[in-house]
């Protein structure tokens, strides 16, 4: 139980710092190293989503932050691997 609720506590501080990171950096035209910060973040959203899925029944922030994570990963290939 107290895992989990320090992991909770970490989710809280690393989805804002990262995401909006990530956007600071994209604005700052490293669009290719914001996507690396926002993918890192990608797994703090889903495990925040599927938890209220499971305890509220929200399933739209979970299918958005899936979309999400597979258009970061998609974003990734184009800019780091096909250049």
């Amino acid at each position: 139980m107290k895992k989990e609720k320090i992991f909770d506590s970490v989710t809280q501080f690393a989805i804002p710092i990262l995401t909006i990171g990530s956007q600071i950096i994209i604005s700052l035209k490293f669009p290719k190293w914001g996507l690396v910060v926002v993918l890192l973040a990608q797994p703090f959203w889903l495990y925040s989503t599927w938890k209220s899925y499971k305890q509220v029944g929200q399933i739209g922030m979970f299918i958005n932050t899936v979309a999400f994570t597979a258009i970061t990963i998609v974003g990734l290939v184009n800019y780091w691997i096909l250049k």
